[in-house]
């Protein structure tokens, strides 16, 4: 017996990527701007910036993202004050629904749409490297990348697009998903994190960790395992490198200051160390902002 076949219905269809950026931005970054015959999400993933477009003026802050649709004319700013992080991903579509995105420009994700979000940035890190004949403004397939990584990063990106199209019309004709309860050490592992990020300079132990929130050292190593991939100690020296970019960026204080700041003993120290996660100096990290922005993924 032969059974019938069903044919899966696309409603958003990914045809060509462009590019795919994640930029390190400076406080006073500004670009003059531009407009191209494709689609543009812009998603703010630290800090605040500012975009002019054809469609008005934004004001984007962390969690927000932004739409240009194909030959709207945009033009982003930092806002003098805060050095931002964002994610730029520019695709052609002629899905139909995409005509939504015309009216519906700015969203601020929740939960579950940034963590399709950040599947997304980790599957355009794994998908695409550096091109070899250096042009920054073609994809190139990284080397190695893991199987199916850029089949991933176009189906994350669908499914980010379906979920802010559902939103937007109320998921009337979609059964509402319960949204899971937080996990106790999920918890527990982000309260440790917060309490790590307000004290960076303090040299904070794994024994003093565990004393302040009464629990054990193997406990505190599982719970970081499973929530960010990696050890309490090496999660703390990375969240001290992002404070490092952030303050250089900021341009308030100078090396010295910084590498105090963070507790290190000496501006020696804090300079192998930023070199050891970065692969430069924080004089030459300094030196690439001198166009406004470092560029982190192509």
């Amino acid at each position: 017996m032969r059974f019938p076949r069903y044919e899966i219905r696309e409603d958003i269809h990914i045809r060509k990527l462009i590019s795919c950026y994640y930029f390190e931005l400076s406080k006073n970054y500004k670009y003059a701007g531009e407009k191209h015959d494709f689609w543009e999400i812009y998603y703010v993933d630290k800090g605040e910036i500012e975009i002019d477009t054809d469609s008005g003026h934004f004001c984007l802050k962390q969690g927000d993202l932004l739409f240009h649709e194909p030959d709207e004319f945009h033009s982003p700013k930092s806002n003098g004050k805060v050095s931002p992080n964002v994610f730029v991903v520019t695709f052609e579509c002629e899905s139909e629904p995409m005509s939504y995105f015309l009216r519906n420009k700015l969203f601020h994700l929740n939960g579950k749409e940034r963590t399709v979000l950040a599947h997304l940035m980790e599957e355009g890190w794994n998908s695409f490297g550096p091109s070899p004949k250096g042009s920054g403004r073609i994809l190139y397939p990284r080397e190695g990348a893991p199987f199916g990584s850029e089949q991933l990063f176009k189906v994350h990106l669908e499914t980010l697009l379906i979920y802010l199209i559902r939103a937007g019309h109320g998921n009337s004709d979609v059964e509402a998903t319960p949204v899971p309860r937080e996990k106790p050490e999920s918890g527990m592992t982000d309260k440790i994190i917060s309490y790590m990020s307000d004290h960076l300079g303090d040299n904070l132990t794994l024994d003093q960790l565990c004393d302040h929130f009464a629990i054990g050292r193997t406990q505190i190593s599982i719970m970081f395992k499973k929530r960010v991939g990696c050890g309490v100690m090496e999660y703390m020296n990375q969240l001290k490198i992002d404070r490092a970019k952030t303050h250089i960026r900021e341009d308030v204080y100078n090396l010295t200051e910084i590498s105090e700041l963070l507790g290190y003993s000496s501006v020696h120290y804090f300079s192998r160390h930023f070199k050891k996660s970065t692969g430069m100096t924080p004089s030459e990290y300094a030196k690439t902002l001198s166009g406004g922005y470092t560029r982190i993924m192509k």
